[in-house]
């Protein structure tokens, strides 16, 4: 079996790109500009819905643009948001199916700010004969979400393609999408570009088969592998929403990643962006952005790229000198720990830093391990979000059992807010909430906590509980 390639040289360009590299997520930012309508196929848990600034899924914008407007939001980004890296392409259709307005986005990007990561997310059917203008172009790294290599299972997955002027349907549309893709793979990986495959977990349809894909795009040279949960709700109007397939546990994520026959390359930090992400990872900033403030602003795009690249590398020495902690990109199983005196806690936290987070915007919850004189994060989990914007905030009750259930062997909580409803929740599952110590940075407050917890004697009731959930 080929190992998966990887890059971890701080030099390297997936260290500088947030969604391959678990530390470039907490330095750089990315860019998604929305120049892509069509697609070539029909995914049922995909439904493109335009002008929505309340939604944060992929396949919804607020605005669609021309090549011109993108290359003006974008230099206007890079100038506002100096550690701006990667400007991607990611719909909200699929850029392959819109080549002309894509392929001119790319050419002048590549011209006016030459020093910013240029990437693209595709389905893969249009792959193959795209992939020596996607190099010419000067795209670093391609994402395609490939959801499986058996076209019984795709059928369930994709009800129709757009193959050479027809509409194709089936096990028959399935097969042709997966041949492709893979060859689309095989293409780009012998160019060197990074390519990095998304999958969605569907439970019981594709749940048991895709550690099957894992060993398949390993060996033809993808560099990342990203599982992530399928998001189906009703509201969405996406078939698998409206029909009631269910939303994998946090549990049944972690499971299928640790399936994979390695954890090497595995991914656990996306948030599903939106096709118009701007910003960090954890804190998108579109709203600052639209076409119209953006015409309003004065830019000097040289200015600009000088000050991109000196904050760079200043961003990149800092890292240099504090190698990544190598356990922040693995995926571990969720085992209650019940050795020693250690007190697992939870921690929601946006930048990685402090505990900056509400509880309801949380998409990942960070798990340390805290002991006497040590504070060891040991996971990643991924959740739903509970909070929605304002006129959505806290009515999601399979979002909060999810992270109820995501949090079943920690003592504790820790966040810079816990509204009413779900604090009630934490606590009659065991759960403390805890938000005194918002702002403040996680190691100081986790130990502060274990200190507050191992005079009281409560460390010991916790430890019985986690005993009991061993058992």
């Amino acid at each position: 079996m080929e190992p998966i390639h990887q890059q971890s040289a701080i030099g390297a360009t997936p260290a500088l790109h947030p969604c391959y590299s678990p530390e470039a997520h907490r330095h750089f930012a990315r860019l998604h500009l929305a120049v892509a309508p069509k697609c070539n196929i029909q995914c049922h848990y995909c439904n493109r819905k335009y002008h929505c600034s309340n939604e944060s899924r992929p396949g919804v914008v607020a605005e669609l643009l021309s090549p011109e407007q993108a290359v003006k939001k974008a230099l206007a980004v890079g100038t506002v948001i100096p550690h701006l890296a990667v400007v991607g392409i990611a719909g909200p259709g699929d850029p392959l199916a819109n080549p002309g307005p894509v392929f001119a986005t790319l050419r002048e990007l590549h011209v006016q700010a030459p020093d910013l990561l240029l990437c693209l997310s595709t389905n893969g059917l249009a792959l193959p004969e795209h992939a020596d203008a996607l190099v010419d172009q000067g795209i670093h790294h391609v994402t395609i979400t490939i959801n499986c290599v058996d076209p019984e299972i795709g059928a369930q997955i994709y009800p129709w393609i757009v193959w050479q002027g027809q509409r194709v349907r089936g096990k028959e549309a399935a097969k042709i999408l997966i041949e492709q893709q893979l060859r689309g793979l095989e293409l780009l990986t012998a160019r060197g570009v990074q390519v990095k495959i998304n999958s969605v977990l569907i439970p019981g349809i594709n749940d048991t088969h895709l550690p099957e894909v894992n060993r398949i795009v390993r060996k033809k040279g993808a560099i990342l592998h990203n599982i992530m949960p399928l998001i189906a709700r009703a509201e969405h109007g996406t078939h698998f929403g409206i029909t009631g397939q269910r939303e994998p546990h946090a549990e049944e994520l972690a499971a299928v990643r640790d399936a994979c026959e390695s954890n090497a390359g595995m991914m656990s930090h996306c948030q599903q962006c939106r096709a118009d992400a701007t910003g960090m990872l954890n804190e998108d900033r579109g709203g600052e952005f639209s076409m119209a403030k953006v015409e309003a602003m004065t830019i000097d795009p040289q200015e600009a790229m000088a000050k991109r690249e000196a904050v760079r590398t200043a961003i990149v020495r800092r890292l240099e000198k504090t190698p990544p902690t190598a356990s922040r990109s693995v995926v571990v199983s969720m085992r209650p720990q019940a050795t020693r005196e250690i007190l697992r806690i939870a921690v929601g936290s946006l930048n990685g830093r402090t505990i900056d987070a509400h509880f309801g915007h949380l998409r990942e919850l960070l798990i340390y391990d805290v002991s006497t004189g040590d504070v060891h994060l040991i996971e990643r989990r991924e959740i739903a979000r509970y909070c929605h914007g304002a006129t959505t905030c806290g009515d999601s009750d399979a979002a909060l059992e999810g992270a109820i259930r995501a949090l079943h062997d920690c003592a504790l909580l820790l966040c810079s807010r816990v509204g009413f409803t779900p604090w009630r929740a934490l606590e009659n599952a065991g759960i403390e909430p805890n938000s005194e110590h918002g702002g403040e940075p996680i190691d100081d407050a986790l130990r502060a906590v274990y200190a507050e917890w191992r005079a009281s004697g409560r460390l010991a009731v916790s430890l019985n509980r986690i005993q009991s959930i061993s058992a």
